[in-house]
């Protein structure tokens, strides 16, 4: 990656800790065990998948990639706010497989729901969106406005004069 600037995005402790409760749930459903590490009341439902996101800057440009397997871009929802950009959606997806003797059927289904913060300088107003082969492509315009600044020069003391020393 040339740039070597961060671009953070809002990932909070308590939906960690969604997460993890969610992705134990999952593993101990198995054994009949439920909500062993629930930190979530019963009713309430974490997203059922995350996408992966890669996030870089290109060109003055924030570019975020999303990759959305098995989706359209009618199953997509994006919306834009001046410091934030968030996806969500849900799959859908039902495989059918038929053999001689036997039919086998998997559903996949589940929503997603993530925010990336965007930068300051991001102009919201000329953000594009690109979908193909199940990858999302969001390109939002970046002013990158460099800071004034101005090299200091460095002068010999005595020891004496230094605070501290």
């Amino acid at each position: 990656m040339k740039n070597k600037e961060l671009v953070p995005f809002t990932q909070t402790p308590f939906r960690l800790m969604r997460r993890l409760s969610d992705e134990m749930e999952r593993l101990f459903e198995d054994f009949e065990f439920r909500r062993p590490f629930a930190f979530l009341a019963p009713q309430e439902k974490m997203f059922d998948w995350i996408p992966a996101i890669e996030v870089f800057q290109k060109d003055k440009k924030l570019v975020v990639r999303a990759e959305l397997p098995g989706l359209t871009k009618d199953d997509v929802k994006i919306d834009v706010t001046e410091n934030m950009l968030t996806l969500q959606g849900e799959r859908k997806q039902v495989k059918e497989e038929k053999e001689e003797g036997y039919l086998r059927t998997e559903r996949y289904y589940g929503s997603f729901y993530r925010q990336i913060a965007l930068p300051e300088g991001a102009r919201t107003e000329g953000v594009k969106a690109l979908f193909k082969n199940g990858v999302l492509e969001i390109e939002v315009p970046v002013e990158i406005k460099k800071l004034a600044g101005r090299q200091v020069p460095i002068e010999e003391v005595e020891k004496k004069e230094l605070v501290g020393v």
